[in-house]
């Protein structure tokens, strides 16, 4: 609240200052207009900057200040070639305004690449950490998991989202095939949810490597600029990043980590949904996807029951666990008493009446 009080306050003292002088042959009151929308612009940039990391911003400045003195050595050209007038102060002037755009531009895009940590304790406010950016690919995008561990807090740094990676997504989000279309629009979904989530800063970077096609070798090229982690769910794209020396994280991986352990001889409780491929066998799924296939289990489909580990199975594909259905836990079935059970009818023999 005080520093919306101070914004309003600079703005105010700025129109009251440009309604006294009255600058640019103005009169009062559209100098104090002036002056209003000065302030308003100069509070709008200082918002702006607040979103912008101390890297960029000192890139900025360094581009500029090299885009000026490049300006400079230019207009000594331009002086020496071309007589004084109206076109030369143009281009004079047209190359001192390219020239610093482009070096602020280039400045702010590379700035993330400077290493503050060599500027010594200058700046050791500014959190400096080499594996701090997380490069997030299509697929996990789409496979929308990712946004359920950045709501938990686990997701530390920054999240860079290539522009390159938008454009992927909106071509599947635009196709024609239903399937893709539904995919491609999930994941600008959990996009915008994850731009929604306190305390998570998101990176969209124009870097795109025009030299590479394919996107996946455009992913690695990115980590390997911004030394950063590239999260996935690719089982191509991991192998393939390791062997260029870039780290990955796979949603995969971590959830086949954060499945429960389970040890030969426990017992659980499952429901037994469809009969195995072997005789008598029964399949079953725990609540993280887990096939569960039980012996001596085929007549218990549609029953929950209690199973005896015998063996976990770890695959690539994920993990399987094998048990056994011990029928002789059931509880036995009760005989009827001698005196309850159902006595043959005795037929009845019914004699007629004699003639007379």
């Amino acid at each position: 609240m005080d520093l919306v009080f101070i914004r309003l306050f600079f703005v105010f003292v700025l129109a009251i200052a440009c309604f006294l002088l009255q600058p640019f042959g103005l009169t009062a009151w559209p100098a104090a207009g002036v002056g209003a929308l000065i302030g308003a612009a100069v509070v709008g940039f200082e918002m702006r900057l607040r979103a912008v990391s101390l890297k960029r911003l000192i890139g900025a400045v360094i581009g500029s200040i090299t885009g000026i003195f490049g300006a400079y050595l230019f207009s000594r050209v331009i002086a020496n070639t071309i007589e004084a007038g109206r076109t030369r102060s143009f281009l004079e002037l047209l190359v001192m305004l390219l020239m610093a755009y482009v070096g602020l531009v280039v400045g702010a895009n590379k700035g993330d690449l400077l290493n503050l940590a060599a500027l010594g304790g200058v700046f050791g406010g500014e959190k400096v950490s080499k594996k701090s950016y997380k490069i997030l690919d299509t697929s996990v995008i789409i496979d929308g998991r990712i946004a359920d561990i950045a709501e938990t807090g686990f997701m530390d740094g920054t999240l860079v989202i290539p522009q390159f990676v938008l454009r992927e997504l909106q071509l599947v989000a635009d196709s024609a095939d239903s399937l893709k279309r539904n995919r491609g629009r999930r994941g600008l979904d959990i996009l915008q949810r994850i731009q929604k989530i306190a305390n998570l800063d998101i990176q969209i970077v124009e870097d795109d490597f025009p030299a590479v096609r394919e996107v996946d070798m455009k992913l690695i090229e990115l980590g390997k600029a911004y030394a950063a982690k590239i999260v996935t769910n690719d089982f191509n794209l991991n192998k393939v990043a390791q062997l260029h020396g870039v780290e990955v994280l796979n949603i995969n991986e971590l959830a086949n980590a954060l499945k429960p352990i389970v040890l030969p001889g426990e017992v659980m409780k499952v429901f037994i949904l469809k009969e195995g491929k072997e005789y008598n066998q029964g399949v079953a799924y725990l609540d993280d996807g887990t096939m569960v296939v039980v012996d001596n289990a085929r007549k218990m489909i549609g029953k929950n029951v209690d199973v005896s580990v015998t063996s976990v199975l770890q695959t690539t594909a994920g993990k399987m666990i094998f048990g056994k259905f011990d029928e002789r836990g059931l509880p036995p079935r009760q005989e009827p008493r001698p005196d309850q059970r159902q006595q043959k009818p005795q037929p009845v023999i019914i004699e007629r009446p004699a003639s007379e």
